[in-house]
């Protein structure tokens, strides 16, 4: 059996084999590139948010940093292949955890990587500068990847500024999210989940329930102004938010009771509580101008509040 006492974080694990080995070789073998360099440990993985424990050595899981290149004008292709054939040789185990020798699927998550590379990888653009239509379009876990984690140098400040564009959605394109995430809240919590009873679609209750969920799940982050991570780490960040991570437990109940009549009686009345609680942040934070408890209106006050109007008139859900 797993014990956590055992584990070592990976983002300390990574900073230990940084500082032992990987600052010296770089320090010695590639002074005159180092100016346009950075270092961290960031992108894919639980480690990077801090969410790993002893489960998470399973795969996966190593003594290894990042090791970020700009451009070829910069940093040409053989230096680049002298860095990788230098972070090869660092020693294979560290701690008694064995570096991985083979690539995790997805491609290396460690090692020499060209920053427009991982910035292609997570955004879909070598430079993190998105269009409107791409902050709507890139997967919110994606960019959490992209600002996760810690940044050990970064000299010529490339990374560092890329991670500052990227830290948090435009104003306009976070209310475009909130409203298209509240309507779903209304529709599958407020309105759906009763009604599915009422026809004895159970199947179709449950369906509900995951909706207003995860819809529920992507609003607090929202009003928290923080990405949403990958969704097995959901629950795990939204325990650790600093408002409204109370909702954890109430959304665990939703999921994981039954819809016999008097629990669907109860999940109604949490289903509410929770709604009720989420438009209290949203006039608290001055995005509606609703007074009701049917969170629909409020979805439609919260899209006509956007300043954009080709993204206030775009489809309300255009976003979700």
């Amino acid at each position: 059996m797993y014990r956590e006492d055992k584990h070592i974080k990976g983002l300390a694990l990574s900073r230990a084999y940084y500082e032992q080995y990987g600052k010296a070789m770089l320090l010695t073998q590639f002074p005159e590139v180092l100016p346009f360099l950075a270092a961290g440990l960031f992108g894919s993985g639980s480690e990077c948010f801090g969410y790993d424990d002893a489960v998470s050595e399973d795969h996966d899981f190593e003594p290894g940093f990042c090791i970020m290149l700009p451009g070829e004008d910069l940093v040409d292709r053989r230096t680049a292949f002298l860095l990788e054939r230098a972070y090869a040789k660092l020693p294979d185990e560290y701690m008694g955890i064995r570096r991985n020798l083979v690539s995790p699927v997805g491609g290396a998550r460690h090692g020499v990587i060209r920053l427009s590379d991982f910035l292609m990888d997570k955004t879909g653009t070598p430079d993190g500068k998105l269009t409107e239509k791409q902050w709507l379009t890139v997967p919110e876990y994606s960019l959490a990847e992209t600002v996760n984690g810690q940044v050990y140098f970064d000299h010529e400040g490339s990374l560092s500024k890329a991670r500052e564009r990227l830290l948090y959605y435009p104003e306009s394109v976070r209310r475009k999210k909130l409203a298209g995430h509240l309507l779903v809240m209304a529709q599958s919590g407020q309105y759906n989940y009763r009604r599915s009873l009422l026809h004895g679609e159970e199947g179709a209750a449950q369906l509900a329930v995951f909706e207003f969920a995860q819809a529920a799940i992507a609003v607090i982050f929202l009003l928290n102004r923080t990405y949403r991570p990958y969704y097995k780490w959901s629950f795990r960040a939204l325990r650790a938010l600093p408002d409204l991570s109370i909702e954890a437990e109430l959304l665990e109940f939703l999921l994981t009771s039954d819809n016999e009549k008097e629990m669907a009686a109860e999940k109604q009345s949490v289903i509410e509580g929770i709604v009720s609680d989420i438009i209290e942040r949203l006039h608290d934070q001055k995005l509606t101008r609703q007074s009701c408890t049917d969170l629909e209106k409020h979805a439609w006050s919260v899209n006509d509040s956007i300043e954009d109007g080709g993204l206030r008139n775009m489809h309300i859900l255009a976003a979700v």
